[in-house]
């Protein structure tokens, strides 16, 4: 009976190791694939453990703390969509600096001001990489753009100069003035057609917001605004996607889910646009037959790549990644903090009445608002940077890499781990501000608070738009345009919420960046008496 057995077993283990390697069929070799996998991740798994034990031991740094997780999927089944509420709660269980293990990937969370300067400064030429998920590598060309470029690609540095030269520098910000003025009076006149009746305040902003970026880009302002704006959404959908070839890399080249084919449809269509755009300049300019750009974006890159006068040899894809960043990163992000900012002064009505009295002594009743008054709008400014605080866009900011392993916090981050700041805890820790959970734009105006309003990187309490080499390069634009949007739009209106509606709510959720649960509408009612001011 026993030789019966042990043949019964051989001949068993024989079947399978037949089926293992002899699959028959596309499903046969899908499952091949994930059992192979399984096993060597558990093997893996094993070993980490063992090394760990190990090092422990020795007395080495170890890595941060933090939940153990399921085996091979780790936390990733425990994965919250308000996942930057989340890290925070896992920080006050594990710490400052904590990791977990999403499917095959390491990831490092950063909650704390001290430890985002280790990481942003101390350390940034180390954490400086991207780890870039695949809808991304779709969408940048393999990271041919400023956003998702690699540090140690030698395209990143001139395509970043180049675009921060001509297009986001102090003064080119200055000379898009009048483009900015053109787009926002308009704004302003179509919200004075639309008075007493609903609006949406985030459509109204980010039509405002794309208009100008357009107008700056290639002169087209204006240009396919509906369907743009849904496959900008259809943008945001899929980057923000949980994909299992970002968790599980060895799968990639299966895209179970067909994110990547979505994607790379989706850029078919953006292409077919910038195509377009590209093609009616490059025959204008044929036409022109001079030196010299015209003062939009588009031009100067394209004589600059015909001059071969860069660093690099610019690409048609390079203006693409760049045109596709500036689009949806611009609009998108300046119009989202405008809805925030709009919902936290209708929630506090008294803090709009002060933002529209400070307008009132500057402005005036009998002027419409020009940039030259911003400098003069400080409790406006104050207004902006506490919903950055409260609001950051991207609440755990662009996620790192490192090009090799590192300590931080006395802990061992691998190379190649995806590492996390989650600037909302940050803005949000008791240790660092006072009241850190109420809306007092008043903090950047008086008291110990007046210096942390710093957001270009200097200040690691206070961090909305980044800090070192990765920093966000539009902060110049971003700034001057939101502050003359909502100077324009508080200073010509009052903002009510709709009969039935009832309070404004503030509630979050998550997609690439920290929106509203819901949109915000409101209804705007003329404050000046002369027509006249809104044409």
């Amino acid at each position: 009976m026993a030789s019966a057995l042990a043949a019964d077993i051989c001949a068993l283990v024989s079947n399978a190791w037949s089926w293992w390697w002899d699959a028959k069929n596309r499903a046969d070799e899908l499952w091949r694939s994930v059992l192979t996998f399984m096993v060597a991740m558990t093997i893996v798994f094993s070993y980490a453990t063992t090394v760990k034990k190990r090092r422990r031991r020795d007395g080495q740094p170890g890595p941060p703390p933090g939940p153990r997780g399921l085996p091979l999927l780790g936390s990733l089944p425990f994965l919250r969509r308000d996942v930057h509420r989340q890290f925070t709660e896992l920080a006050r269980e594990y710490g400052p600096i904590f990791g977990l293990r999403l499917g095959s990937k390491q990831w490092v969370v950063v909650t704390s001001a001290s430890l985002a300067k280790e990481v942003l400064r101390d350390h940034d030429a180390t954490f400086a990489n991207r780890d870039m998920p695949v809808a991304s590598r779709v969408a940048s060309r393999g990271g041919l753009d400023v956003a998702w470029g690699q540090l140690d690609d030698p395209h990143w540095r001139p395509v970043r100069k180049l675009c921060t030269r001509e297009l986001l520098n102090g003064a080119s910000v200055d000379a898009l003035r009048g483009m900015r003025r053109m787009e926002v009076r308009r704004t302003v006149g179509e919200l004075y057609g639309k008075a007493g009746a609903r609006v949406n305040v985030g459509e109204v902003a980010f039509m405002c917001a794309v208009n100008v970026i357009m107008s700056a880009l290639w002169g087209g302002a204006r240009l396919l605004e509906g369907e743009l704006r849904e496959k900008m959404g259809e943008l945001m959908d899929l980057s923000v996607k949980p994909n299992v070839s970002d968790f599980f890399p060895v799968l990639a080249g299966l895209d179970l889910q067909g994110i990547e084919r979505q994607m790379k449809r989706l850029m078919g269509w953006f292409d077919g646009m910038f195509d377009a755009i590209i093609e009616e300049r490059l025959r204008v300019m044929r036409g022109k037959k001079r030196e010299g750009a015209s003062g939009d974006f588009l031009e100067t890159l394209l004589r600059t790549r015909e001059s071969g006068s860069s660093e690099i040899e610019l690409t048609m894809d390079h203006i693409k990644g760049l045109f596709l960043n500036l689009l949806v990163g611009g609009s998108d992000t300046m119009a989202t903090t405008m809805e925030w900012a709009m919902a936290e002064l209708m929630h506090n009505p008294d803090r709009m009445t002060k933002a529209q009295d400070e307008l009132h002594n500057v402005v005036g009743d009998d002027n419409i608002v020009e940039e030259t008054h911003l400098p003069k709008l400080k409790y406006l400014d104050a207004v902006i940077k506490e919903t950055l605080r409260m609001h950051p866009v991207v609440p755990l900011l662009a996620p790192r890499s490192p090009s090799k392993a590192c300590i931080v916090g006395g802990h061992i981050i691998p190379k190649g781990a995806r590492v996390i700041v989650n600037a909302w805890a940050i803005h949000r820790d008791g240790s660092m501000w006072e009241g850190p959970l109420k809306f007092e734009p008043e903090r950047f105006l008086i008291g110990s608070e007046v210096g942390k309003g710093d957001f270009r990187g200097s200040n690691y309490e206070y961090v909305p738009f980044g800090s070192g080499r990765r920093m966000c390069v539009g902060i110049s634009l971003a700034e001057r345009m939101l502050m003359y949007m909502m100077a324009s739009l508080l200073h010509s209106f009052e903002w009510r919420v709709p009969e039935g509606l009832g309070e404004v709510g503030l509630e979050e959720k998550v997609d690439v960046v920290l929106r509203k649960a819901e949109p915000l509408i409101a209804v705007p009612v003329p404050r000046l008496s002369d027509g006249r001011l809104y044409v």
